[in-house]
């Protein structure tokens, strides 16, 4: 699914060009275009096994003969900017002065070939990572799709829930049996957090207290997470969550407090979502918005919490 398109226009010797960036959930492709005419491409995954933080090279020829080199990478969180170099000439800059490199490898200038082997020893790790991960994040989602399915099929919160509790918790006894890690790294937590939501949802047979539990279950949650950052320095749950951010090193206190802010801002979002949307607007709030929300958040709390290289 394609999230943004960059247009990026340059003019070398005399012809135009469109250098076109499509970035989507597992990846990101960059088109050359001359009129409406594709002469140029390149792709790199950046979620699976196969993820890649490379920048895009395109090569193509000019009408005069000359070899064109169109690099194409990030020069900050949200903007790419392309580099155009004739015969190895550099001839344009969209973002003069600014480095190409994927965000979070935070380079200050070329790469060396020793940092050049460090990152891709690093995407191997990443690549790893992911796949261990992986199983984990499908179990999230299908138990969030499941609440929502079951809140539409049966009109009632309490019993999606109920039913998203037990599934949850079914999770947890399938997971003694078994050696792929289906709920991450925080495991007893997220068995606390499950049965907290079933007790919740037995104690307040509401479904406007339903609406509610994610407001303070997040935040319970979050105060918890603040403390071990203030009073533990991070070192049970920042480290424990530390260990999913790929390609970068990060500093688990400020990990653990920037997650804490976070937990707070969702579950003050979801007590206005509560407040001022009907029930079934609320539903597609929780399910559709609230987790892409929460992951556009979260990448800048993972700036917050980065270490200096």
């Amino acid at each position: 699914m394609r999230l943004w398109t960059y247009r990026r226009p340059f003019t070398v010797g005399g012809e135009d060009f469109l250098v076109r960036v499509e970035t989507g959930i597992k990846g990101i492709r960059t088109l050359v275009l001359q009129g409406k005419t594709v002469i140029g491409q390149d792709q790199t995954d950046t979620l699976g096994a196969k993820a890649d933080y490379r920048n895009h090279l395109i090569r193509i020829a000019g009408a005069d003969g000359s070899a064109l080199e169109v690099e194409c990478g990030y020069v900050g969180w949200w903007t790419v900017g392309i580099a155009v170099r004739r015969n190895g000439v550099l001839m344009y800059e969209s973002h003069p002065g600014r480095t190409l490199i994927w965000p979070l490898l935070n380079a200050k200038g070329p790469l060396s070939p020793e940092a050049l082997q460090r990152l891709q020893q690093q995407q191997d790790r990443d690549r790893e990572q992911w796949v261990r991960n992986k199983p984990s994040l499908i179990v999230d989602i299908a138990l969030a799709l499941l609440f929502f399915i079951v809140s539409k099929a049966t009109g009632n919160l309490t019993t999606a829930a109920l039913v998203g509790a037990a599934a949850g918790l079914a999770v947890v006894v399938v997971q003694r049996f078994v050696k792929v890690d289906l709920l991450g790294g925080l495991a007893v937590f997220g068995v606390f957090t499950l049965l907290l939501s079933a007790g919740f949802s037995l104690a307040f047979q509401d479904e406007r207290m339903v609406q509610l539990k994610g407001t303070i279950i997040g935040t319970t949650i979050a105060l918890i997470i603040l403390g071990d950052a203030v009073f533990n320095r991070g070192r049970y749950f920042g480290a424990r969550m530390a260990r999913y951010i790929l390609g970068v090193s990060v500093d688990p206190r400020r990990l653990a407090g920037g997650i804490a802010a976070l937990g707070l801002t969702m579950a003050g979002l979801n007590l206005m979502a509560t407040h001022w949307l009907s029930k079934d607007a609320w539903l597609i709030y929780t399910t559709f918005i609230d987790a892409p929300l929460a992951i556009g958040l979260t990448l800048l709390v993972f700036r917050f919490a980065r270490q200096a290289p």
